[in-house]
């Protein structure tokens, strides 16, 4: 797994941060990711730029799985039905919450609103713990 330097941390922040004003003003969207998808599933007709930018999420990934693979972990570090199972309850919290990670975490918190806020609190806590305890179950902590 590659070493983090606060350097490439700031400037992976600041590239995040600036993707997500730069969508939000020239566009008024967004960047929920789970918001973003769901559109693509139930078109609107507005389906062209959530295509576009699905496809440059994927195709950021692809650049640096050639050019940096080191970047990605080898693969999962548990049985693959905890990975399902890890990733239907993200899914039903994403829906419970009316948005994801990307939505209330980044988008949410940056202009202050208080469910966004408070579900950010609420996922990160319940992932602090859940880490927690796995990590004593599996002898990790």
């Amino acid at each position: 797994m590659p070493v983090v330097s606060p350097a490439s941390a700031i400037a992976g922040g600041a590239l995040i941060a600036s993707s997500l004003a730069i969508m939000l003003l020239a566009t008024g969207h967004l960047a929920g990711l789970s918001g973003v998808f769901a559109g693509l599933l139930r078109p609107r007709g507005d389906g062209a730029w959530r295509a576009w930018f699905v496809a440059g999420m994927l195709g950021v990934g692809l650049v640096f799985e050639v050019a940096a693979p080191a970047t990605f972990d080898a693969g999962a570090r548990g049985p693959l039905w905890t990975v399902a199972l890890s990733g239907v309850l993200v899914g039903v919290g994403t829906r419970a919450a009316n948005g994801c990670t990307s939505g209330h975490g980044l988008c949410g918190t940056s202009r202050l609103a208080k469910r966004s806020l408070l579900a950010t609190a609420t996922f990160f806590g319940v992932g602090v713990v859940t880490a927690t305890i796995v990590g004593a179950i599996a002898g990790h902590g």
